[in-house]
């Protein structure tokens, strides 16, 4: 679970970085704190199974509208990445090993919470030889096992260290959503996100189409890094020439000073021109506003599209 620890210690890859200042967030950024009844009782089942979320530990800023309504996104495979991007709040490190009861609790969670969609994610685990797909798929097939009706998005590291088979063991487990972010445009990649490769990710989107078509696929970016508009069109055109189908875009929010400062924050306005383009481009579903999370949504949005594509079978 997330811990107390100051910035410095909990990032120390980030301690010999100079501070930037965090500027005031504008009103259309605000919420609320969590409190609600609802919240609470997700937090108990959630602890009282040992697992973690990345809505804590990315400091989520609608972990308490989410959790009123039940909806975790769950970080399995620890809480500890092996890569040190500058704009995430999760701590690097040297991982654990991997608990082989977890897919079996996060199963008996999303029963428990009675999730008809259902998002799992993870810390990059660039330690194991498989990246870690092994783990997803065992957590797929469980959550199938004791709730065959809730749908499956998974929200994946790259994979970059692993042969192919590693993407291809996750993609038989058949998870209905496969979301890999590419989180900025490719100019920021050497100081937003070192460790990984832009193109790669790309690839690695497309090759799920590949393998099986059936399977939806989903990225996301986030904005206020230092981009700029022409910047995020060409990431949405390249998205689309992978198949992407689902695509989110939301507000960066720099965690410490130790993190990547936020360059400036995007106008609701801004971000409906974004939602705008995006549907212009052939996306299937898009969530572009300035509190959008991979998962913020997801369940709704993707029950939505499924409802369309039944509704549009249904008329011939």
């Amino acid at each position: 679970m997330r811990d107390l620890k100051l910035p410095d210690q909990r990032h120390p890859e980030k301690a010999h970085r100079p501070d930037n200042a965090q500027p005031k967030k504008p009103d259309w950024i605000r919420v609320k704190a969590p409190t609600s009844e609802g919240y609470k009782k997700t937090r108990d089942i959630l602890r009282e199974k040992k697992l973690v979320t990345v809505c804590e530990e990315a400091g989520c800023p609608n972990v308490g509208e989410c959790w009123s309504v039940g909806h975790a996104t769950m970080m399995i495979m620890g809480e500890i990445c092996t890569r040190g991007c500058s704009f995430c709040n999760i701590a690097t490190g040297k991982p654990t090993n991997l608990d082989t009861f977890e897919p079996g609790r996060v199963a008996h969670a999303v029963a428990e919470l009675g999730l008809a969609h259902v998002v799992v994610t993870s810390v990059d685990r660039d330690d194991l030889a498989d990246g870690g797909a092994a783990h997803f798929a065992q957590t797929i097939r469980a959550i199938r096992h004791r709730s065959p009706d809730t749908t499956i998005e998974i929200l994946t590291p790259d994979f970059l260290k692993c042969g192919p088979e590693a993407l291809e063991m996750v993609v038989a487990a058949k998870p209905d959503v496969f979301n890999h972010n590419l989180e900025t445009v490719p100019g920021l990649y050497p100081t937003v996100r070192p460790g990984a490769r832009y193109f790669h990710s790309l690839r690695l989107l497309q090759r799920v189409k590949e393998l099986d078509p059936t399977i939806f696929t989903k990225s996301g970016i986030m904005v206020g890094l230092g981009e700029d508009r022409i910047g995020v069109g060409q990431v949405m055109d390249d998205m689309r020439a992978a198949d992407v189908d689902f695509l989110t875009i939301g507000q960066y929010l720099q965690p410490t000073p130790k993190h990547h400062r936020v360059d400036r924050f995007v106008t609701p306005d801004e971000f409906k021109g974004y939602e705008t383009a995006a549907y212009g481009k052939g996306f299937l579903m898009v969530s572009a506003t300035p509190l959008t999370r991979s998962s913020y949504h997801a369940g709704d949005d993707f029950a939505q599209l499924r409802a369309a594509r039944l509704a549009k079978l249904a008329q011939g």
